[in-house]
């Protein structure tokens, strides 16, 4: 296991390294830090003081360099538009972006897998077919129409939840959570349900189709011949075998949550990493937008860490060199 964990994390290297590089290239030619910075009105003077105190006066490598240096140690610079640690600003919006993140993934896996698992075993009920056509609808509308319409029914029309913000929160020392406050926990129901959607009819569809075909195998058929119940078939054996390409879905998605939750933050003025991108983009604040690239990569390199081990924990034949996705 140890060495397998190591040559996961060497294989981990070139590829945040190709990422530092892609949000350096962006520190180097999108934009001019020096006019955002200093304005239209700066002497030549104070323009070369601030070129050689961002160190864009050195060769192109060394600056590149300097950056992974830096990024290794959390130091991403300094915010053009707020004039403020990167570092600071990510860590004050990580807590709602996870918090956000978290509930919708598992609200996805609370509804994604019973509905999954049911709409398999009885393909052909009423309230199969009801799900397969709500699932299609999830899958089809976009995010932001699916916020907007959360909030016309249910914060105008109703009056029931708020339409933006995070209410009240409470705070541990850089942790900030809303899940302790009740206006906290109304402010959580619409995003997480908005980012949530998608990912709940996906994870249904997929454990459908994996639960079709493994209830159509020899061995299940074996197991019914021998008379274990149909409880034990559908639970002990046809669920446990889908739960390889499951987990796959599911890590990648969790990782989208984290990195694509700018559509329904920005719907929902949500304060988080993905709302303070878009606000980064609108004035090419570089250092931001930077830094935001090379977390989510990392967040990306952990949870693919993470699925790779669990495939250990769910399927035997990977204990003894076998592979995901041989025959059952």
């Amino acid at each position: 296991m140890l060495p397998f964990i190591i040559s996961r994390l060497l294989q981990a290297i070139p590829v945040l390294l190709v990422v530092g590089l892609i949000a350096f290239a962006m520190f180097a030619y999108v934009g001019d830090p020096v006019l955002i910075m200093l304005g239209q009105d700066y002497t030549e003077a104070q323009r070369v003081a601030l070129v050689h105190q961002l160190g864009l006066d050195q060769p192109f490598f060394v600056q590149y360099a300097h950056f992974i240096w830096n990024a290794l140690h959390g130091n991403f610079g300094i915010s053009y538009r707020l004039a403020r640690p990167v570092s600071d600003l990510l860590l004050e919006r990580f807590p709602a972006t996870f918090e956000l993140a978290m509930t919708a993934a598992l609200l996805s896996l609370l509804i994604g897998v019973p509905m999954g698992v049911y709409t398999g075993i009885y393909r052909n009920s009423f309230l199969s077919r009801i799900f397969m056509v709500v699932s299609l609808a999830g899958v089809s509308l976009p995010t932001f129409l699916i916020g907007i319409l959360l909030i016309l029914v249910f914060s105008v029309d109703l009056g029931w939840l708020p339409s933006f913000g995070r209410g009240d929160v409470v705070h541990f020392a850089h942790w900030s959570t809303g899940f302790l406050t009740l206006s906290g926990l109304k402010a959580l129901i619409l995003p997480s349900i908005t980012l949530g959607l998608f990912q709940t009819t996906l994870i249904m569809r997929l454990i459908r189709a994996e639960m079709l075909e493994v209830l159509r195998s020899d061995y299940i058929k074996f197991a019914r011949a021998r008379g274990i119940p149909d409880r034990a078939i559908h639970f002990g054996h046809a669920l446990k075998n889908t739960l390889v390409p499951v987990i796959t879905v599911v890590g990648l998605q969790l990782g989208g949550l984290l990195a694509f939750s700018i559509i329904t933050e920005t719907v929902f003025q949500w304060p988080g990493m993905g709302l303070l991108l878009v606000q980064s983009i609108g004035v090419a604040d570089i250092p931001v937008m930077g830094a935001y690239l090379m977390l989510i990569s990392v967040f990306f390199v952990l949870i693919n860490l993470i699925v790779d081990l669990l495939y250990f924990a769910v399927d035997p034949r990977l204990r003894t060199g076998g592979r995901p996705g041989m025959a059952r």
